[in-house]
């Protein structure tokens, strides 16, 4: 043989070394990249479900909007409301003290001639529960 079929030779043989150990890096680069497409996958996947969720964040969040909207307008109504009633209140307080003192000055003349007019005038159990609730209203 010659210098130059045995140095070939060598040479052929240190390439195949060395092709023989980036084999393995070979190998581990592959499942490498094949661990990133499956986390590129799953990171895609993840990113819709965040996407949907926030989706259905922004329509809750709208419906509660919008309900604290119709409470709020509700609740105005109802203090409306509440005004007119504690002033209808104070006013049908003013009209049943103007009309028990109407009714009391005129039983006596509304009695027979020489009867004394009686202490307190009986009255039926509606009579005294409205005027307790008015009472208490104040």
């Amino acid at each position: 043989m010659n210098a130059m079929g045995t140095i070939e030779w060598i040479l052929q043989g240190a390439l195949l070394v060395l092709l023989l150990a980036a084999i393995p890096f070979a190998l581990r680069l592959e499942r490498g990249l094949a661990a990133i497409r499956r986390d590129r996958a799953a990171l895609n996947d993840g990113a819709e479900g965040v996407e949907t969720a926030a989706r259905g964040a922004q329509s809750v969040l709208a419906a509660l909007r919008s309900s604290l909207e119709v409470q709020a307008r509700q609740a105005a109504a109802a203090e409306a409301l509440r005004d007119d009633l504690r002033f209808l209140i104070e006013r049908a307080e003013g009209l049943a003290d103007r009309l028990e003192g109407a009714v009391r000055r005129a039983r006596p003349l509304a009695g027979p001639p020489g009867a004394a007019p009686a202490e307190e005038p009986a009255r039926s159990q509606a009579e005294r529960d409205l005027l307790q609730a008015l009472r208490q209203a104040r």
